[in-house]
């Protein structure tokens, strides 16, 4: 394989219904990073349907080139059509790094266009660097959490990796960026459309994503019953914060598992998190080490929790939260 044919960073800009999402914007900002090393681009891969009024705002956060795909086939995310049309984009151009956000959706896309395309793809990873050969050193946990394992795609292009949200930080939007928009019409094969979107229903639970949030109060075993957590439920309600977890609470059913937050579930940065009962177990440092600023609450003064956080509490998680909740009354 010639490797010098492929060339710059390609980032998938995932959206649902117009509305790009943040993990995207996430990816350019450290697109540019990895660009800058190569000295190459960053190019948007950017489908769906209608779109074509935001690809401005994806200069503005870092994209020097957007190919746009805008077609009715990709209004809804179905594997298919948005295989197909990424795929032929991808051969056309020849990317020598395609990044995805380690969503529902790009964990379906990733593995289905690096097959389509006869390459890797290293999924969920935490850290992206170019190594003095040019190489894209894609770094991800293993082993439960224990190792990281950095793994090189050396003999096949392009380099595809997905990131999980909130690993990466986005930049700050630069107003009036100048870039390249290149419309790219995909042409579709649907005699091999086996799946149709008959109805799209929304669940509205009315809670923010816990990677959205600004502030977390987080509650782990060491908090107990469900009677407990209510409590750490009101503390939330006083701060106006989200409510998030540990594995072990989310096991337990005491919360659903879109609260959870660790290695096995979200990535948070807020600028506060409370690790109410939380031992601070590597994969859920995973999750949260990088909030900007963290209050750990418990009993065991030798718990992990303490090595990553910038205030510590050593006491019963049960009877700090009511003295804390009443504390921060308005």
């Amino acid at each position: 394989m010639d490797k010098t044919a492929y060339k710059n960073v390609f980032v998938f800009i995932e959206q649902r219904e117009g509305i790009i999402q943040s993990v995207a914007l996430e990816l350019l900002g450290k697109a540019q990073d990895l660009a800058q090393a190569l000295n190459e681009k960053v190019v948007a891969l950017f489908a769906g349907s209608g779109i074509a009024a935001e690809a401005q705002s994806l200069i503005e956060y870092g994209a020097d080139e957007i190919i746009v795909m805008d077609s009715p086939e990709l209004k809804y995310y179905l594997t298919e059509p948005y295989t197909q049309a990424l795929s032929q984009a991808i051969t056309q151009f020849k990317p020598g790094i395609v990044l995805f956000g380690a969503t529902t959706i790009g964990r379906d896309l990733g593995p289905r266009l690096s097959a389509r395309l006869n390459t890797g793809l290293t999924a969920d990873c935490t850290r992206l660097e170019i190594s003095e050969e040019g190489e894209l050193m894609m770094t991800r946990p293993a082993f439960g959490g224990n190792l990281m394992a950095t793994i090189l795609c050396s003999d096949h292009r392009p380099q595809m990796s997905t990131v999980r949200p909130g690993v990466m930080q986005k930049r700050e939007r630069e107003t009036g960026r100048k870039g390249s928009i290149i419309p790219f019409a995909a042409q579709f094969d649907t005699s091999k459309f086996k799946v149709r979107l008959i109805e799209n229903v929304k669940e509205d639970k009315g809670k923010v994503d816990i990677t959205e949030a600004k502030i977390l109060v987080s509650g782990g075993r060491g908090v107990g019953s469900k009677d407990n957590f209510d409590k750490l439920a009101r503390l939330a309600e006083t701060l106006n914060a989200q409510l998030s977890a540990s594995r072990a609470v989310v096991d337990s059913g005491l919360v659903d598992h879109d609260r959870q937050v660790g290695q096995t579930g979200k990535t948070v940065r807020p600028d506060l998190y409370f690790a109410f009962g939380i031992s601070g177990a590597i994969q859920h440092l995973a999750g949260m080490e990088e909030s900007e600023f963290i209050v750990a609450v418990n009993k065991d003064k030798y718990a992990p929790i303490f090595s990553v956080c910038d205030l510590g509490i050593v006491g019963d998680v049960n009877k700090i939260v009511p003295l804390l909740t009443e504390r921060l009354q308005p």
